[in-house]
């Protein structure tokens, strides 16, 4: 009778890999004779940024298949869409809003029917509805993570003035030369035009000889006064622990970490405004994936429950507005996030480039690097 209702609960994909391999033992049946299983393994495989690979970020996922997916961890979403079109299958991919655009217009994605997604009414309606979400009346990214991009700083190091009215302007501040660092990113050169007094819609897209004389001027002077170009944020909190850093671009996480470690540090809402950037899950079309197992590790990411530990452990607000709720308080407070509505509403969602643009400007950033360095 026992068994019985164990292979019951196997056919009903209710038992583990691991728990019917001990049973097939116990029952003295050879795991040949009992139906093969599928792992997560089989089934999926995700594109996906490094850290979140780890199976706190999908427990619902793991408790229906026993194990984890397959993931290939990139560094940039570029280096992501490279490996895609070179021929690399992968069923799920975690681009952010700004990057989305590119999967799309080169035929990798597939519609997302949010009707199958159980948490989707959970998601913020400003995520929802921005851009990158929706591309040519098809959803094609489930919002997962976000935050905001903003200047860190510490007030014991800064001047007065900058305390008074915190702007952009001190990363290209010459009396702060050595002393403030930035993302390596064309960001450098748009930030700077909106410190000049352009609005950042009008220059997010801008290209030509107007943004290579804005590279010329305000991709020069960052380039001037930064310490370094940071790609690893670990790197940019011990130089701002260390007081080598005093001001810095930076997300919510550092600020959070450096508090947690009694560093003085606080988050500027800039005059010229802050960033809001979000990342998500879209589906491709390379892999060979049970849509159904797609679908539940986009539900998984989407639940209340992994927006709490991404917000307690990792820095980050969450998509599902109930993850907020059940969230440690004092992770919400250390991020400054208290009100994530408020935030996204106010400040400046990342837009997104057309791909000519985009490759244009990054093209332009990365010749200004190399003949300054």
């Amino acid at each position: 009778m026992q068994r019985h209702k164990f292979v019951d609960r196997m056919y009903q994909g209710k038992v583990s890999r691991r728990e019917m391999m001990k049973a097939a033992g116990a029952f003295g049946v050879g795991t040949a004779m009992l139906p093969r299983m599928a792992t997560a393994a089989d089934i999926l495989t995700c594109l996906e940024w490094g850290g979140y690979d780890d199976p706190s970020y999908y427990q619902p996922f793991m408790a229906k298949y026993g194990e984890a997916p397959n993931f290939s961890i990139f560094a940039g979403e570029e280096e992501a869409l490279a490996k895609v079109l070179a021929g690399f299958a992968a069923d799920v991919m975690h681009p952010c809003n700004y990057s989305v655009g590119r999967f799309v217009s080169a035929g990798l994605t597939v519609p997302i029917d949010t009707g199958r997604l159980t948490h989707w009414d959970d998601i913020f309606p400003v995520l929802k509805s921005a851009q990158g979400v929706v591309v040519n009346g098809d959803v094609v990214m489930a919002p997962a993570d976000w935050g905001n991009s903003s200047i860190a700083y510490r007030p014991d190091l800064v001047e007065p003035d900058f305390l008074e009215d915190p702007s952009w302007s001190i990363l290209y501040d010459d009396r702060y030369a050595g002393r403030v660092s930035t993302l390596d990113n064309e960001l450098v050169v748009q930030i700077g035009l909106m410190v000049a007094g352009q609005k950042y819609e009008d220059v997010y897209d801008m290209t030509g000889p107007e943004f290579e004389a804005a590279a010329q001027e305000w991709g020069k002077k960052g380039l001037d006064t930064a310490r370094f170009l940071w790609t690893d944020a670990t790197t940019l909190q011990q130089a701002m622990a260390s007081g080598e850093i005093v001001a810095a671009y930076a997300w919510n996480d550092l600020v959070g970490n450096l508090r947690n470690e009694g560093v003085p540090i606080a988050y500027a809402n800039p005059k010229e405004g802050m960033f809001t950037w979000f990342c998500g899950l879209t589906l491709l079309n390379t892999g060979s994936a049970d849509d159904a197992a797609a679908y539940d590790f986009l539900d998984a990411w989407l639940a209340p429950e992994t927006g709490k530990l991404l917000i307690d452990e990792s820095g980050y607000g969450h998509a599902n507005m109930k993850s907020f709720d059940i969230a440690d308080p004092a992770a919400v407070e250390n991020m400054g996030l208290t009100d994530p509505v408020a935030m996204m509403e106010t400040s400046l969602i990342f837009l997104t480039p057309p791909d000519a643009v985009q490759e244009e400007q990054t093209r332009i950033w990365e010749d200004l690097k190399a003949l300054q360095f």
